[in-house]
């Protein structure tokens, strides 16, 4: 190109550019849009700046992200036509609906006069250091009592241990401060589990404080119940298991289950829903990262809050309380 000729974004042949020159609409972002793919075609890049606020820099960025985030949104979209009631995440929006929980429930418990007041999905509870810990599915009921049902793929995630865990942080969270201890819920920790964690061949296992010499309950309230997964036959429980390991909603027991999968998995609202929830997800998960990195510079205190901030991309004033914190 000579020194005298028009510049190629200007040049009569480009009628886009009158277009992305007018006031900001939902065409003129078109109009850039096709602009920037012009100089792509045309092999002219670089940092240009229309005399209309527009960056097509910024412009030629986005586009070329766009592959990018094609590629991430059909591997959601294949997620999710795998995804089973087995899968936590999928599970605990299928089950934040009232009516799907109190099914859940009626059917583990052998109870029909069960009925849920609330429930919360991906529920956090803090523990005694301060820390969240978030719950699949944490529901009440009429009388007050809590249920926390989790799915648990890995054997390692339903242990003993953890059941234990659970238990307190729900006894933690639910009773008032300064409290008397009768006041305390009644509580139900419920692991429906891939595999046979117990390892008896059950399809339920309820597990209950006794009183050793005597063999009598000890009348805590607090409950553990394991599901077995394993097991799929004709008892409603079995039934229950069957559509949990269902990907296709055809192929479900209990329309009222099925429906709901169906809904995220086949509606354009649910997939959308389903969508939104795996970035939240993503995100929250990148955060995590950065705070786990942040916490590890400030303990070796070889950067400042700002310096740490920068590389973690963090705000300064989240490092700042981190550090605080630390320093407590």
């Amino acid at each position: 190109m000579s020194g005298s000729a028009a510049p190629i974004w200007a040049a009569d042949p480009f009628p886009l550019y009158q277009q992305a020159r007018k006031p900001r609409t939902d065409d003129r972002r078109a109009a850039v849009r096709g602009f920037v793919l012009y100089l792509k075609k045309e092999r002219v890049y670089g940092i240009l700046a229309l005399d209309t606020g527009w960056k097509v820099g910024d412009m030629m960025q986005e586009e070329k992200r766009k592959p990018d985030f094609e590629r991430k949104h059909e591997e959601d979209l294949q997620r999710i036509r795998n995804f089973r009631l087995m899968d936590d995440d999928f599970m605990s929006k299928v089950f934040e609906d009232k009516a799907c929980a109190e099914f859940l429930l009626r059917i583990i418990l052998n109870r029909e006069d069960l009925t849920v007041q609330e429930v919360h999905g991906q529920h956090d509870l803090k523990n005694l250091q301060g820390r969240s810990v978030r719950l699949d599915i944490l529901a009440l009921d009429q009388e007050k009592r809590a249920y926390n049902i989790e799915v648990q793929r890995s054997d390692r995630g339903a242990g003993a241990k953890r059941a234990r865990y659970n238990s307190s942080l729900l006894d933690a969270n639910l009773t008032q401060t300064g409290g008397a201890y009768d006041a305390l819920n009644e509580t139900y920790v419920i692991f429906i589990t891939e595999h046979d964690v117990l390892r008896r061949n059950l399809p339920i296992y309820h597990v209950n404080r006794i009183i050793e010499e005597t063999g009598e309950a000890f009348e805590d309230e607090a409950h553990i119940i394991y599901v077995n997964s394993q097991i799929k036959n004709e008892t409603a429980l079995g039934k229950l298991m069957h559509d949990f390991s269902c990907t296709d909603p055809k192929e479900m027991n209990y329309p009222i289950l099925a429906q709901r999968v169906r809904y995220f998995k086949e509606d354009a609202k649910g997939v959308t829903t389903m969508c939104r929830a795996m970035e939240d997800m993503r995100n929250e998960t990148v955060h995590e990262n950065a705070i786990e990195i942040a916490k590890r510079l400030l303990a070796s205190g070889k950067m400042n809050d700002k310096e740490i901030a920068e590389m973690v991309k963090l705000p300064v004033e989240e490092i700042e309380a981190l550090d605080h914190k630390k320093s407590a």
